[in-house]
């Protein structure tokens, strides 16, 4: 696998991670199913796509159709992750609210019921702006740990060879 691979899984895979103890100090819970969930800061997306293009930026220069391409790529899922997955989570917490509604309006009791249930739908779906700015940055940081810490490949000389 190529180093550059290698960096940004380890962006999202660390990014993911991370959410757990940030997770443990908001909350005062350790909940290590966090680390499957969407949403939360840092966004694993923007991790992911900022090292990729920190990575190309580094390698081949900022003046490059790769870099150009992963940048855009990069904003898309950036802009995608805080802007239309954001708003869905939004209606989900609507729905789910509806729901509620509606149960006391048939006069059954509040137990919290509907915090259990399997059915309610999934809230945390995108990130807010400065879980993407904080995503962004630690993939940025995170690439040039990478390129300058990882062991670089020994290219093989033909004389080498012999």
């Amino acid at each position: 696998m190529n180093r550059p691979l290698k960096i940004a899984l380890s962006a999202i895979t660390l990014a993911q991670f991370l959410k757990i103890p940030i997770k443990y100090v908001r909350t005062g819970r350790w909940e290590w199913s966090t680390f499957f969930e969407t949403g939360g800061m840092p966004s694993s997306h923007s991790a992911g796509v900022s090292a990729l293009a920190t990575i190309i930026a580094l390698k081949r220069g900022y003046k490059t159709i790769d870099f150009a391409l992963s940048a855009i790529f990069g904003l898309i899922v950036m802009y995608d992750a805080q802007g239309v997955r954001r708003q869905t989570g939004e209606i989900t917490l609507a729905v789910n609210d509806l729901a509620e509604k509606l149960d006391r309006l048939e006069g059954k009791p509040d137990k919290n019921v509907h915090d259990k249930l399997e059915k309610r739908l999934k809230e945390r779906l995108g990130h807010q702006p400065e879980e993407v700015v904080g995503g962004a940055l630690f993939g940025i940081a995170l690439a040039f740990l990478g390129m300058h810490l990882l062991p670089k490949k020994k290219k093989m000389e033909l004389w080498d060879k012999l």
